[in-house]
């Protein structure tokens, strides 16, 4: 056997190989990442009303200030606003949609998307949402015993929601009502204490 046969062929095959593997997989990800994406955002607004059910449809909101928060969608209608926030768990990142009436106050809390270990950090997935939303807050909510480092991802997630929305009546109002010119201070968590961040907004931008 000559070395075409024995090691140049077995080279010019595999590469060969290599680019058809390549090249279908480039146009299978063209097809499917639109696809894909269109299905991620329906989801998303499906989610959006699922704890804002009064909204008619929703509009992102430019300038999220607070760390962790992910996105602010306010209800064309007025109705309020939803706040997408994560925090980390104990599998992974937790991630939550609040959804908060006009006055400020919380309609429902979903978590969205989480890698806790089942039966033990889905306890705190399935129980502290509607605890929260009773209590409007994390203030007097006690954590699902055995899956401390899941109940304080959620209660982080939803206290840096509560943090973009102003922790009051008003800031859901205004969110609402769309940008409006004025310095904005918030406190995010972070690694070593709070992370204070000032946004001005000028011109609803």
């Amino acid at each position: 056997m000559n070395n075409w046969n024995r090691i140049g062929k077995p080279i010019v095959v595999l590469a060969l190989i290599c680019v058809v593997v390549t090249g279908a997989l480039a146009v299978t990800n063209e097809v499917t990442a639109p696809i894909i994406q269109a299905a991620t955002a329906a989801a998303e607004n499906a989610a959006r009303f699922k704890v804002l059910p009064d909204a008619d449809d929703f509009t992102a909101v430019d300038g999220v200030s607070v760390e962790n928060v992910a996105s602010v969608y306010t209800a064309n209608n007025g109705a309020g606003a939803v706040v997408t926030a994560s925090a980390r768990g104990y599998g992974g990142d937790v991630t939550v949609m609040v959804g908060f009436h006009a006055d400020g106050t919380i309609q429902a809390i979903t978590v969205t998307n989480h890698e806790e270990t089942q039966g033990i950090g889905s306890k705190a997935i399935e129980q502290l949402p509607e605890a929260i939303v009773a209590a409007n807050g994390v203030e007097g909510v006690d954590g699902v015993s055995g899956a401390t480092i899941t109940s304080k991802a959620i209660f982080s997630a939803v206290e840096d929601a509560l943090a973009q929305a102003g922790e009051g009546g008003a800031a859901a109002d205004e969110a609402a009502a769309g940008l409006k010119d004025g310095e904005y201070t918030a406190e995010g968590k972070g690694i070593g204490g709070k992370v204070p961040v000032t946004v001005v907004v000028k011109d609803g931008k």
